[in-house]
């Protein structure tokens, strides 16, 4: 059993540039690669780099492969064709679609060690790899269940913003919101909130399809627009992606909002929010972001990677349990455990 998730709150991080660091002279490295949805997405910018460092400091590198735009399985497909076309030391793949894949690129990765981190294979596909890292998504969205606990402690009504609900990862932070919300126990699921400790879900909620950014700032201020709702959660980071879209589109409906004492508390799913992200926050336009750790994300792949290259054992799956928690002014360094 891995330990309960631990905090960090933060008022403060560092963006650090640069996909591939350099290597000490000399090396002989073994090379590795991150095959994301998208390279141009943070998070996924954020794992390189994790991956990176960690490969700088054994001596070997760690490459970010993909397309940019709006993630594609056929786009990807190419990318992780194009990847095993390198001769790497082994790949870690993020995942679109699972049986496209699995029947196109991934019928010719039986000389490469493959893993895949942040969305993983499908039960049906998941022998063609060797193992998976990313987050406990069910804790993930109890830690923001909490949030929204800790920010609207009287309950009220929830709206959550989703991706694809096909997802498992998004179904999973989904049902670990709701499971915290309601008092649910962790083996049993709801399909809904409906006046459990004191929260609920109108039936047009959860909105689903928000994954990016304009969509998610359209639903959202459809959303402010319509009826009140005491807390919003984000799944992703779409709607701060343009931060000064959200400070213009979103702002004056929140000062509306305030005027009339009914802002509801926003809670964003991030990855190391930056200075125009933070800034919503100490402005009161988010409540608060949980970073799900990508660059530890990253970091975890190298690792499971090397194992794998050296022929050493490794576990199957390896779970990133430490999130990074943003509220306004927060002073850094400050840690707590649930």
């Amino acid at each position: 059993m891995k330990k309960p998730p631990s905090f960090c709150f933060h008022s403060t991080a560092t963006l650090l540039c640069g996909l591939l660091l350099i290597l000490p002279a000399g090396a002989e490295p073994l090379q590795f690669a991150l095959v994301a949805k998208r390279v141009d997405q943070r998070f996924f910018i954020l794992a390189g780099e994790g991956c990176a460092e960690a490969a700088q400091a054994q001596g070997d590198t760690c490459l970010l492969l993909g397309a940019s735009g709006p993630a594609h399985f056929r786009q990807q497909n190419k990318a992780l064709e194009q990847a095993l076309e390198r001769d790497l030391d082994g790949i870690a793949l993020a995942v679109t679609h699972s049986k496209w894949l699995a029947e196109h690129a991934l019928q010719r990765t039986d000389k490469t060690p493959l893993i895949t981190f942040d969305a993983d294979l499908a039960p049906a596909e998941q022998h063609l790899r060797r193992g998976y890292v990313g987050i406990d998504n069910l804790a993930f969205g109890r830690q923001l269940g909490m949030l929204a606990q800790r920010l609207r402690p009287q309950g009220g009504k929830l709206c959550v913003l989703t991706g694809d609900l096909q997802d498992i990862y998004q179904q999973e932070r989904l049902q670990g919101i709701r499971q915290q919300l309601g008092g649910i126990p962790s083996h049993q699921g709801v399909d809904r909130l409906s006046g459990e400790k004191g929260w609920s879900e109108p039936h047009r909620c959860p909105l689903e399809r928000a994954e990016t950014p304009e969509s998610a700032l359209l639903q959202l201020a459809t959303l402010l627009n319509t009826r009140h709702f005491d807390a919003i959660i984000s799944l992703g980071s779409w709607p701060v992606h343009h931060a000064d879209s959200y400070r213009r589109q979103i702002g004056p409906l929140l000062t509306e909002l305030d005027a009339k004492r009914s802002h509801p508390a926003i809670i964003i799913a991030s990855s190391e929010p930056d200075a125009a992200q933070r800034a919503l926050l100490n402005d009161g336009l988010v409540q608060a972001y949980l970073d799900m750790n990508s660059r530890e994300i990253g970091r975890q792949s190298y690792w499971m990677l090397k194992r794998l290259a050296r022929g050493e054992p490794t576990a199957e799956t390896f779970l990133v349990d430490s999130y990074i928690v943003y509220l306004p002014q927060s002073p850094p360094g400050m840690t707590a455990t649930p």
